[in-house]
């Protein structure tokens, strides 16, 4: 009974975690017997290159400009203010790990659970940012769970085969999004360790960082001081301010963090130098990070999911939010979101809908702050 509950457990785990970290922060409670069960039963085999044209295809994305059918970034909860004044940003959006099976290290396109599941994300994820603009999510050749649950070398191997597609994505989207149309970035657990790569191989010290209106890297550690310089844009220290990159992770009290600040201190940061010890970004998302701290009251909404996930509604003023001194967004005593809390009241999963209404007016508000000047 106790090897079927700590595999339920594990089971539970991989199906709601969006990537990443999950093999070393959860070690104490995914036995060798859980992970044997979920690391890919195959060989690692590098995948083929996509053609470089493959994004010209629009079956290759969950959402791009103009496409209104079937399109999961256009959903919206119950109470979601209408959109008086469409933003007029450009989001590009990279959606968490969907795929939990161990028959591949990368996703096949054709796998449609995965893909099912990727587009219920993106309902809860992405959707905040669709007043401020059309939203481009891409499908790609995600890493696996599996590739989270393993130290062997192979789970690299796929991240960095995943983060080839994004590249060209993210190329295809540049070229058809107008010149001078403001863009704004976005990810959630793996896909924003792939956004943080992006900033710094696609917008650090070339042109269309002029374009970014912000980057929301939410759901992954990333490092002030050895991570953010190489990224090129400066943490956002204000609503009004634009060019600047956003990002949290969410813990209820008592927060416990440990395993994460283990694995992120045996790190090494963008620039080479260690990230032991260095702060983590947080962001605010009640305040568009003017102060870390801000109680229920600033909270716009946040978006309450069904059991099932498929639907939800808002429920303004009932969670706040403070940055810790580890970097870390508490949000104060647990609060009933659903059944996929994970363990030391990390509330990953929620990392978006705890804030989203908030988020929603922050894209927009920065979206028209951008258009101003």
């Amino acid at each position: 009974m106790a090897r079927k509950f700590l595999y339920l457990f594990a089971g539970l785990i991989v199906l709601v975690i969006a990537g990443g970290f999950a093999f070393s922060i959860y070690q104490d409670e995914l036995t060798d017997f859980a992970i044997g069960q979920l690391e890919p039963t195959v060989a690692f085999k590098k995948q083929d290159a996509l053609a470089t044209n493959v994004y010209d295809d629009p079956s290759m994305w969950f959402s791009r400009a103009g496409d209104r059918n079937n399109n999961p970034t256009l959903w919206q909860p119950v109470g979601a203010p209408d959109i008086e004044v469409p933003g007029t940003a450009a989001i590009f959006f990279i959606h968490p790990t969907s795929f939990m099976a161990r028959t591949h290290w990368n996703a096949p396109l054709d796998d449609q659970e995965s893909q099912d599941r990727a587009r219920l994300f993106l309902r809860g994820l992405a959707t905040p940012f669709a007043a401020a603009g059309e939203i481009w999510a891409p499908r790609y050749r995600q890493a696996g769970i599996g590739a989270f649950l393993t130290t062997k070398p192979e789970g690299q191997a796929a991240l960095d085969a995943a983060y080839q597609d994004i590249l060209l994505a993210f190329d295809h989207f540049v070229k058809n999004v107008q010149r001078d149309r403001p863009i704004i970035l976005a990810g959630h657990s793996q896909g924003a360790l792939h956004l943080t790569h992006l900033l710094k191989d696609r917008v650090a010290g070339k042109p269309i960082a002029k374009r970014i209106v912000a980057a929301y890297v939410v759901g992954w550690p990333v490092s002030v001081t050895t991570d953010i310089p190489v990224m090129g844009l400066p943490i956002c220290t204000s609503p009004d301010q634009t060019g600047c990159v956003m990002g949290w992770e969410s813990y209820a009290e008592p927060a416990k963090y440990g395993k994460i600040l283990e694995l992120y201190d045996a790190t090494t940061g963008f620039d080479g130098q260690p990230r032991k010890g260095t702060p983590i970004l947080c962001t605010n998302p009640l305040n568009g990070g003017a102060e870390a701290q801000a109680p229920a009251k600033a909270n716009l909404g946040t978006l309450k999911p069904s059991g099932d996930m498929s639907t939800g509604e808002l429920i303004p003023e009932t969670v706040p939010a403070r940055c810790d001194e580890k970097g870390f967004l508490l949000i104060g005593p647990p609060v009933d979101m659903g059944p996929y809390t994970l363990p030391g009241n990390n509330y990953h999963v929620y990392d978006y809908p705890l804030f989203w209404a908030n988020v929603r007016a922050d894209a927009l508000w920065r979206t028209q702050k951008f258009m101003e000047r």
